[in-house]
């Protein structure tokens, strides 16, 4: 009799798809068997997204798509943020899932497959720790997802802002950072892979270190993570918290070219009453110092925000002022969405009186205005020679990305022929569009 065999759907964000990898690599380490297609897997595990309403109804889906197609003796788990957060009502809604697995304990992924799989215990199998935060660690699993020649290293997990729109702590708990020996051995890992590109994520990587006691934490993370992987060529910082993109973290990028200039920085809004009603920092002239200062230290920066709209309250004129805002600041990239009503969160009391056609007519008109900008910063690129990480080829062409693009969620490079996949190679970029840029590689000699 052959290994067992498990197949993992990770859903969501990249914080998501690093537990997915986690969880794979404890049922590795105890003699299950991954495989890529779920028609082969005796356990198949959705590691969910319940961020937002959207997010929420897409996992529901997938669950029930694998409840009515899997086989006699196959089995269902509903692991991740949706499931932690609504476990009995998942299994109304998707009927078929055998087990749920929340987030705060994705260490006890085994564990909880050996139960399902002994079939000695009533179904569905819940294991859902309601206090407590997230666990960081286990021994010996590297807590970061490679894809090709990129990865994504998790350095801490939770949340302690009081965004009132937000269930993220409701899901995951309070920040917890992970001890800087671990982070820096899985980045020392990763360098001896081969990678080219780190993502670094957490739910706000600017507030690492606080839980530890450490202060500036961050700016000191990156430091010995540039120490510890020496050949590691980009270092990309993804969700910092507006008010605590400090000096020194600004001095760190503009004297270190690994750590590309690229910021990943969620504003949600620019208007001080909406803000306020968000519980979000509502200092728009701390945004605008920060933002002039980080570009006068460096002038390639590549700045992505995010904003929502439809938030209760949000009349036409504060949703005017945000317009006006991203037309003065233009940003490299934004995305936009709309207000989902989240029972539990600090803003429940508030409802949900914006309509969802005035909601999508807002989000349009923004990211109307965004794509010219998009489209206008690209064209600026006409001319210039980008390193380019290269991730496929296809129809004659090579696709890839320069540090102006995170990956999943920011634009391509389209190259011109084949180069090597996962090389990082010199692109001449020759044309533009509005979210991607074409260009041929430039010849060594």
């Amino acid at each position: 009799m052959g290994k067992p065999r498990f197949h993992v759907a990770s859903l969501g964000c990249a914080k998501n798809t690093v537990d997915s990898e986690s969880m794979a690599a404890l049922l590795e380490a105890s003699g299950y068997l991954a495989v890529s297609d779920p028609a082969q897997a005796d356990v198949l595990i959705v590691n969910t997204c319940g961020f937002i309403g959207p997010a929420k109804e897409e996992s529901l889906s997938v669950l029930r798509e694998f409840a009515e197609t899997k086989r006699p003796g196959q089995l269902l788990l509903a692991a991740g943020c949706l499931t932690q957060r609504y476990g009995a009502e998942v299994v109304a809604q998707a009927p078929g899932v055998d087990g749920v697995l929340g987030t705060r304990r994705w260490v006890d992924i085994v564990g909880v497959v050996r139960k399902l799989r002994q079939g000695d215990g009533p179904k569905p199998v819940y294991h859902l720790p309601e206090s407590g935060p997230v666990v960081m660690e286990s021994p010996g699993v590297r807590r970061a997802a490679v894809q090709g020649a990129s990865a994504y290293l998790k350095i801490a997990d939770g949340c302690r802002r009081p965004c009132a729109f937000c269930a993220i702590p409701l899901i995951k708990g309070t920040a917890v950072s992970r001890a800087p020996e671990a982070i820096l051995h899985d980045a020392a890992e990763l360098d001896r892979l081969g990678v080219h590109e780190v993502n670094l994520i957490a739910q706000d990587t600017t507030d690492y270190g606080w839980d530890l006691g450490i202060k500036d934490g961050f700016p000191l993370l990156l430091e010995s993570l540039l120490r510890a992987a020496p050949s590691i060529e980009w270092f990309r910082i993804l969700y910092a918290y507006p008010g605590y993109v400090t000096d020194r973290l600004m001095e760190m990028m503009a004297s270190n070219p690994r750590l590309v200039p690229y910021l990943d920085m969620p504003l949600q809004h620019a208007h001080p009453d909406t803000l306020r009603r968000m519980r979000r920092p509502a200092n728009t002239d701390w945004v605008y110092r920060t933002i002039e200062k980080m570009r006068r230290m460096l002038p390639d920066l590549a700045l992505r925000t995010t904003f929502l709209v439809g938030y209760p309250g949000e009349t036409e004129r504060e949703f005017q002022t945000l317009l006006d805002f991203v037309a003065e600041v233009r940003f490299d990239r934004v995305g936009t969405f709309t207000f989902s009503f989240e029972p539990g969160t600090v803003s429940e009391p508030l409802g949900d009186p914006v309509s969802a056609e005035i909601k999508e007519e807002r989000r349009d008109r923004l990211m109307a205005l965004q794509q010219s900008i998009s489209l206008q910063k690209n064209q600026s690129m006409i001319g210039r020679t980008l390193p380019v990480l290269i991730e496929g080829q296809g129809d004659g062409l090579s696709l890839g990305r320069s540090y102006r693009d995170a990956p999943e969620i920011d634009g391509m490079v389209l190259v011109e022929g084949k180069a090597p996949i996962g090389a990082m190679v010199p692109v001449r970029v020759t044309g533009a569009l509005a979210y991607d840029l074409s260009g041929t590689v430039v010849d060594p000699a």
